[in-house]
Parts: structure tokens; sequence; C-alpha cells
């Protein structure tokens, strides 16, 4: 294989350098020119320079033959293979200039990498370049690139003819699937700039590298129908692959192939898991948008040939050589055309000014010759093989050309021309409808509205309900100095009477929404419809919390005379829930006011296949922080209705009459608190549903308005029939009166009964405790008594032991008279001293001593005999208060203990 490519190349060579020297005897003027290319096959490319020999040696060959000056300058090719190589395509270029000849332009340049280098460098060399098979977008940066021009379009010229594509088929939404490369990725964000100018959305871009099924799973996720690809023919099986699997073609999908037209590309299945025929199957329909390769039109360009004759001679020298065929071949043709007349007409611009220039030695510089090859290249403009050729800012202004597969083969149906800005079709694109594909699902958005039956019914009994209460606002008036009407307060009713009929209101109000009436006034019926329900629920409630809390005021008092609640307090007792309200009310207008909004739910295809879905939506009002307004409304609503429902149930078993209709008051409050609190809750959870929730919200608003209505003034009715001039209300006023009377008093004997039967069992608790007290005494005192015994007794002792004594010292003392018979005062003092030690062991001797006698006298033992009989009964007698007795000195009575007033006190 690599001999053979070896003599391919030695033959190009020769070819190459046999024309010149085959037409020598012409004298034509040689004009060298640098080729670099690669010479050997590149998988992505093949053999691009091999495969487009023959179309350049045909240019050659037709120059010859053309009138001069064309005839009388030859083009010299002399080639540096770049290998597709950065460092191997600059040895090369800078081995061309060192060795010569002097070049007068660059021709050639497949690799976008080396091309873009080399491109770079010319401006130094002052050299220009002809480009025939470089198509990367990144080329066109003419800051970078000055002296680089591109006969072949760019791969994002493409682009135009898209946005023009889609924009015929009004398809504003698409989306793109790209091949993860260079030169894709570059094309695709072009494209999306394209997009953006024109006004059509870029739903979704999508890159892959290996698998591309989860790129196109989300793309058909985000329901995008027209799919640009950007791959090449060894993916494009891959990718159509997933499409058949993922069922994304057919009526509602449009595949667009943009940038390649390789034929018969879907035989090559490679490593997919389908077969040539799903692949088919897949792409029927799908259309390839690129650059025209070979003009369709039968004219004669600059050649003198048809483009189909041109092809016929390529692809005749193709098969003798045994070569393939390029799609840049056509392009090489027309380069060489290019680059000849460009040259020729410098050639003959350089021998004119030299002819007649008023400067002998005429000389031009590098510079200067390449500015007039650039100029030369701009003003090009003929038709040939490629269509018309022309340059706008060095890019080729080429024809796109659109095709559809159809029937397993690839059909042209159009083109589009950059020159003209025009899309014309040759044949009508197909459509497996009977209409083409749309862009995206269809989607008729349907407003969720409440029905026009329901409103009307509910609207119908609401009329009812406010003439129902009308009806009895002039009852009330024409009624007021009645005894039985001033007994209820008609303050109050009339206060009942003006919350039910805005609560009425309200459900008119409620049913409307944005079909109905204009969207700026929905804003404002949004603030009326609060300011409705919430006032009138705080005025109905009010009232009814009004008179709720004068039936318990009274309820408690023990006669009717003694409770007197005037009609200010009563009003006082509505407006305070009411200027909460009105609080809460106006910092939600201020801060945070409601709108209406339009909340979008998810599609509802069709049940039948068809291609469009029912959006439905509603309206309905809300602002930012719904959620914290609606919880601290409900929690002050909940709070007033339970209120209300404590004071009725305290207040179950009043039968007093002076509400003569309490009974129906009290059912009327339990009956509409929960049922409205509940209501609440209720329309809040179906609020996506608007049906269910106007039906709640309407019948809770009904039923409570009409129960507590027919309540609150059908007993005053039947009793003002009744008892018109309000006599017997007056006797059952006195009779409820003495009913109670007599209930009061059976309580208070209940609870008399109640308090001697715990008096009772308190003084069995106290009798008790005094006698365990009364035991422990005794034993203490039983202990205190045997003491004294014993003291007693020794006292007892003492007292003889000293009457003794007390005898023989009388005796002694006789004896002593009769011996002497005048006693010496010193035997006196003696005798009184001894006398004085007795009186301390007895205390019941006297202080003073006056004289002997009397001392005998009272020491004799008959007096002592008789102090001994009265000083134990007194001495026994001392005691006695220790345990309850009379005191020693007998002239108090002894005082009780602490315990025993304690206990007396009990008692008592």
């Amino acid at each position: 294989m690599e001999g053979r490519w070896n003599l391919l190349k030695a033959l190009m060579v020769w070819e190459l350098l046999w024309l010149p020297w085959s037409c020598l005897c012409q004298r034509r003027q040689q004009l060298p020119v640098l080729w670099i290319m690669p010479l050997s096959s590149e998988p992505a490319w093949g053999n691009v320079t091999a495969e487009v020999m023959p179309a350049v040696q045909l240019a050659l060959q037709h120059l010859g033959k053309q009138p001069a000056p064309l005839r009388n300058y030859e083009l010299q090719f002399h080639f540096a293979d770049s290998k597709c190589d950065n460092a191997k395509a600059l040895k090369a270029f800078f081995e061309a200039i060192f060795y010569g000849p002097k070049h007068l332009m660059v021709f050639g340049g497949l690799c976008s990498s080396v091309t873009s280098i080399i491109a770079q460098s010319l401006k130094a060399w002052n050299l220009p370049q002809l480009s025939f098979a470089a198509t990367s977008p990144a080329l066109a940066n003419k800051r970078r690139h000055p002296n680089l021009f591109r006969i072949v379009p760019s791969n994002s010229a493409v682009n135009p003819a898209l946005v023009k594509f889609l924009s015929y088929y009004g398809w504003r939404r698409v989306g793109t699937l790209t091949q993860l490369e260079e030169r894709f990725t570059e094309v695709q964000k072009n494209l999306a700039e394209h997009l953006k100018q024109a006004g059509v959305e870029l739903v979704e871009a999508q890159w892959f590298s290996g698998d591309p099924c989860a790129a196109i799973k989300t793309l058909k996720e985000n329901d995008v129908r027209i799919i640009i690809g950007q791959f090449d023919e060894f993916s494009a099986a891959k990718v159509f692959c997933c499409v058949y699997h993922l069922d994304m073609f057919g009526l509602k999908y449009q595949w667009i192939l943009s940038g390649w037209s390789e034929t018969s590309w879907w035989t090559h299945t490679g490593t997919s898991s389908c077969s040539a025929q799903s692949v088919l199957s897949a792409m029927e329909g799908a259309v390839s948008v690129d650059f025209e390769t070979l003009s369709s039109q039968h004219i004669r360009g600059v050649s003198g040939r048809t483009p189909q004759e041109y092809k016929q001679e390529y692809d005749k020298r193709c098969m003798l050589k045994g070569l393939g065929s390029s799609k840049f071949h056509g392009f090489a043709y027309d380069g060489t055309w290019v680059v000849a007349k460009a040259l020729t007409r410098v050639m003959e611009t350089l021998k004119y000014k030299e002819k007649y220039s008023v400067h002998r030695n005429f000389t031009v510089t590098e510079r200067e010759m390449a500015n007039m090859i650039l100029q030369a290249m701009s003003d090009t403009n003929f038709f040939g093989v490629t269509g018309q050729v022309m340059f706008r800012n060095g890019e080729r202004v080429a024809t796109i050309k659109f095709a559809q597969f159809q029937a397993g083969r690839e059909v042209q149906v159009g083109e589009y021309s950059n020159i003209t800005d025009r899309l014309e079709f040759a044949t009508p694109i197909w459509f497996k409808g009977h209409e083409h594909t749309r862009d995206h699902t269809h989607v008729y958005p349907q407003r969720m509205e409440i029905s026009m039956v329901l409103y009307s019914i509910l609207a119908s009994i609401s009329v009812l309900g406010i003439l129902m209460t009308i009806v009895f606002l002039f009852f009330n008036i024409q009624n007021c100095n009645h005894r039985v009407a001033q007994i209820s307060s008609p303050s109050l009713n009339s206060l009942l009477i003006l919350g039910t009929l805005l609560s009425y209101s309200f459900i008119f109000l409620f049913g409307l929404d944005g079909s109905y009436v204009p969207e700026g006034v929905f804003d404002a019926l949004c603030a009326i419809r609060i300011w409705l329900i919430s006032i009138g629920h705080s005025i109905a409630f009010g009232a009814m919390l009004a008179k709720m809390w004068r039936l318990h005021a009274i309820y408690k008092s023990i006669s009717f005379q003694k409770k007197n609640i005037k009609n200010y307090m009563l009003i006082g007792i509505v407006c305070g829930p009411l200027l909460v309200e009105m609080c809460l009310l106006i910092s939600l207008q201020v801060l945070d006011p409601l709108r209406g909004t339009v909340e979008e739910f998810s599609l509802e295809f069709d049940p039948h296949g068809r291609d469009f879905a029912i959006r439905p939506f509603l309206e309905h009002c809300e602002n930012i922080h719904m959620n914290i307004w609606m919880t601290i409304m409900y929690l002050y609503k909940t709070l007033l209705v339970l209120l209300s429902c404590v004071l009725a149930w305290k207040t179950r078993h009043s039968n007093t009459l002076t509400l003569s209709h309490s009974g129906c008051t009290r059912i009327s409050v339990c009956i509409a608190g929960p049922l409205s609190v509940s209501g609440a809750f209720l329309a809040l959870l179906t609020r996506h549903q608007p049906n269910v929730q106007f039906f709640i919200v309407g019948v809770v608003i009904i039923t409570c308005c009409s129960v507590t209505l027919s309540l609150v003034f059908v007993p005053e009715i039947i009793l003002m029939r009744t008892d018109p001039d309000g006599a017997s209300l007056s006797k059952q006023f006195h009779s409820a009166e003495r009913e109670k009377e007599s209930e009061r008093v059976s309580e208070e004997k209940e609870s008399t009964k109640q308090t001697d039967s715990s008096a009772s069992s308190s003084m069995t608790l106290i009798s008790i405790a005094l006698l365990d007290l009364l035991q422990s005494d005794n034993k203490h005192l039983t202990m205190c008594i045997s003491e004294l015994d014993i003291e007693l007794e020794e006292l007892t002792r003492q007292l003889r032991e000293l009457s003794t004594l007390s005898y023989t010292n009388m005796v002694n003392m006789q004896d002593s008279e009769e011996q002497t018979d005048i006693v010496t005062p010193g035997s006196y003092h003696y005798h009184c001293k001894e006398i004085q030690i007795g009186r301390e062991k007895c205390q019941t001797l006297p202080m003073g001593c006056s004289s002997c006698k009397d001392t005998e006298d009272i020491n004799s033992p008959e007096h002592v005999q008789r102090r001994l009989s009265l000083q134990l009964p007194i001495l026994h007698h001392a005691y006695l208060p220790s345990i309850g007795g009379v005191d020693a000195s007998c002239s108090t009575p002894s005082s009780p203990s602490t315990q025993q007033i304690a206990l007396m006190d009990l008692w008592h």
C-alpha cells in the first residue's frame, strides 16, 4: 500500500513538472505557487490531495486553451507535505521558502490547525494563501489570518441558510445535538448567535462524545421537536439508532443534519444495535444542509463547460487512475482558476506600469505585490463549477443546498444563495402528516372557570338570603321599642344583619374571574373580596360574642337587678374584633397587597394521540407572603369563634327569659362557628379546584348566615305574635326569677349539708387527737406524782429527825437551868445558833427569835406534831396545779396550758 502511494506521488510530481516543459515552445511565463497539502491518506479525510489532483490538472489544461492573457501564464505548483502536523508543516514551509523558487502565493491547506499556523505567518512573508479544503470557522478571523482566502465555504456558512429554513416554516423553537469535536462545536456556537439574532429560541443544546442516547432523551423530555444535528457520518448510525428506540421520528419530529452530505452512510451501522433498515426508518424525512460542492445549474462557466460536463471529465480521469471522488474537487478546480486569474491580472498590471512608467527602473516591493494579489482575489467574480465564485471579506459567498431522505435515498429539494439571500425549493419538503411538523406540542390554554350553573344557583340563593336579611332589618327597626326586641338588643341585631349582608355579597364577587373582568379590575377585585368577607365575619361574630357575653353575665349574677349592662358595652365588644380586623387589613393592603396571579398546571395531552395538549391555568388572588397573612387571620378568626363557643357552652344550663331566645342564639353560635372555621380550611385545601372551592365557600356562608338570622329573629317574631303587648313576658320573668330563687335556696341547703358533714368529720378527727394528747399528759403526771411522793417521804424523815434533836436539846437546857440560875450571854448566843441551824432545815420556823420562851413553845412536841398534821396536806395540795389543781396561794385559779388552749379552740 505504501509503495502504491509513493508511485502516486511520483506520478503527480511528473505531471506537474511535465506540463510546463510540454509548453516551452509557447514561451508561457511561469508563476510559481507553493502547494501545501498532506500527501498521505488521513483517517478523517482520506487522500484528498490525490483525489483533487485530477481536478487541478483539468484546470491547468483548460487554462492553457484560454485566450490571452491567461494562456501567456502557467501555474507551476511546488509541493510541501504538511502531514497534518504543525511542526512538520512549518518545516516543509520554511524549506520551500529557503530553497526556492520565489513563490507568489500559497495554495491548499486541509487541516485547520496547520492552515491556521501557516496563515498567521504569511503576512510576514508577504504571501497570500487560497485554501480549497479548510472549512474550520476559526479561520474566518481576519485579525489572525489577514492573507487567507477560502474558496470552500466555512462550515458555519450553512447557519444563515438554516435560520432562513426555520423561518420559512415558522419554527421558533429548536434544539441542537452536537458531537464533541472542534469543527462541530464551533459551528454550534455560531449557530446559537444566528438563532438569537433571528429570535429563534434554542430550547436545549446537547453534546455527546460516545453514546448519544442520553442527550437525545433529554431533548425528548424538553419537548424539542425540531432538532439540528451536527455530527459526522460515523456517529450518525448511533444517533438514529437511539432515535429509533426512543420513537423520535415521524409526524412529531423533524431532524436537520448540518454540515455533511455523505452518501450511503447508513449502510455502515458499526457498533449500533440497529439494522440498516431501522436506521433508514428513523431518518426518513430528515433534511441535510450542506454547501453545494457542484452547481446544479446547467450554465457554461468560465472554462466554457457546464458543471455537469466537468463532472464527467473528472470522473473519467479518476476512473483511469483508480481514485475515489472528493467533495473538494470542484473547489480545487475553481481555486486553480482563481489563482490563475488573480496572478495574471497582477502580472499584466505590472507589465503595463513598467512599460508606461516615467521611471526607467520600475520595481515593486513584495508587500505591494502581495496587496495587489489580495485585491485581485477580492475582485474575483465568475461562474465556476461550484457556482458563482466571489469573496466577501476573504470568505466564499456560497450556495447552500437542502436535501431530504425520501424512501431510502437523498433527494435535493432546494438551495439557498448567500448572494441573493433567497431560499428556493425545487420540490416541496415531504412531511408525514397533512401539515408540516410543529416545533412544539401545540398547547391550548384553558382557564379553570367556575361553572355557570353552579354560580347561578348559589348567586340566586344569596339573593334570597339578602332579601331575607332586608326583611329582618325592617322588622328590627320597626319593633325596636318592643319589650322583646329591647331584651334581644336591637343594636346588636342591626350589626348582625350588616355582617350577614357583607357575607352574602362576597359570594357574587368570589365567583368572578378573568373571563368576566379585565386584568386591572381583577387586582382591585382581590382587595374588595378580602375586605368584604373579613369585615362581615368580624361584625357578625362580634355581635354574637356580645350576645353570649351578655347572657353569661346575667346568668352568673345572683339577681337580675344587680347586673346593669349598658348598650355601649355591647357595642364595644363588637368594635374590638372589628378594630383588630381593620388593622390587619390595612397592613395587608399597604405592605403586601393581593394581586391577580396565574398558576399554570401540567399539560394534558390528547388521548387520541393528536399533536396538541391542553394546559389548564387558574387565576386567583395571591401576594408574596400569602401563607403568613393567612395564618395570622385564621388564628384570629379561630380565637374569636372559640371564645363565642366557650361562652355558649358555659350558659348551656341557663333557662332565663331575659334573652327570651337565648337557647336559639347558643345553637346558632355552635353551628356557625365551627362551620365557618372548617369551611375556611377546606377552601384553602381546594384552592386548585375552583368549582369545589366555590361550592364549599358558598354553602358555608349561606348556611351560617341563614341559620344565624333564623335562630335570632324567628323566635322574636313568634314571641311577638303570641304576646303582642309583652304582658305574659312579665309573668314569665317573675316565674323565672322565683325559679332562680328556689334554685339558689336549694343550692344553699345542699351547701349547708355538705358543710355539716365536713364539720362532723373534722370534730371526729379533733376528738381523736385530744384523747391522744390527754393520755400522754396522764402518763407524764403519773411519773411526776411518784417523784413527789419520794420527796415527801424524804421531808417527813428529816422533820422527824429534827423533832428528836430539838427535844433532846430542850431536856439538856432544863438540866442546865437547874445548875445555873443566871444564863450568860455566851451560852445564850450558842443556843440561838443551834436554833438557827434548825431553821435552815425547816423553812416553817419563824425568821426571828425574840425569846427563848417562844422557842420552847414552838418546838414543843405538841407543836411539832400539830405542824406535821397540817403541813403534809398543805404540801400535797401545793402540787395539785401540775395536774389541774388549785395554786398554792389559793388566790387565782391556775392558767391552762398552750396545748389545752389549742384543743379547746378546735373543739369550739
